[in-house]
This record gives structure tokens, sequence and C-alpha cells, in this order.
């Protein structure tokens, strides 16, 4: 068994899908029409093979409050892995990504916290070596 897909609950999945391409360096895996939205899946370039994000339209109201209750709190939603933290941020910030938490070290992890521009809080991690 092993993790195919995750789930990012989106407002506007066009706009998810320019972030987590052009901005975070993913790339487009799926598209297929569904409704008034897409089935829409992007992976790492790293691994084209390996799990898939969906951006999913969060139209459920419970979805919707889920992900505005974790951003008013400063959760982040989900935790993707990098090799440095500190020159990732240093590449999104100067890409105009707004962090909510600079690189941090917790312990055994390097941490830090963006917005995805869709309603949800990132978290970027690195093993510290």
């Amino acid at each position: 068994m092993r993790i195919g897909h995750l789930s990012v609950y989106v407002d506007d999945q066009d706009k998810a899908l320019d972030f987590y391409t052009s901005v975070l360096g993913f790339v487009k895996k799926t598209e297929i029409p569904a409704g008034d939205f897409r089935w829409l899946t992007v992976v790492s370039p790293e691994d084209p093979d390996g799990a898939e994000l969906v951006l999913e339209p969060d139209q459920h109201p419970a979805a919707q409050t889920y992900k505005r209750a974790l951003y008013d709190d400063g959760i982040p939603f989900t935790v993707l892995t990098v090799k440095d933290v500190t020159a990732e941020y240093e590449r999104l910030r100067t890409a105009g990504v707004r962090f909510t938490q600079e690189p941090t070290v917790t312990g055994p992890v390097t941490v830090a916290v963006l917005d995805d521009t869709c309603g949800n809080l990132l978290q970027i991690a690195a093993q510290n070596s």
C-alpha cells in the first residue's frame, strides 16, 4: 500500500494551478473535466510517478470552514519536503510569496510556512544534517 493522492482544498483551481506550477515548481499531471470543476493534479518533477496533489475545489461548506479555521489559527494544511528550507524560502520570497513563518529550526528539522494564495498555509520542511 502507498499514498497515491492527497488533496489540498483551493478556492480557485486556475489560480492554484498557476501557483503550484509556476511558483512552487510542480508539474501538472492530470486534468479531467468533472462538472463545474476538474480533477486536477500536480506532481513533483523529481518524482513524476509519485504521490499526486489534488487541487480540490473547496465548494463544500465543511471544506471552507475547515480550511478557514486552520488558516486563521496559523496551522499549515500540509507539509512539502524540500532539500534546503532557507534556500527555498529565499527563492519563493523573491518570487513574491508571502510567508507567515520564516525558516525556523525545530529540533531535527527546519520549517517555514507560506501562503498558497488559495486559502491555505503550507509548511516547507527539511531534515537538518
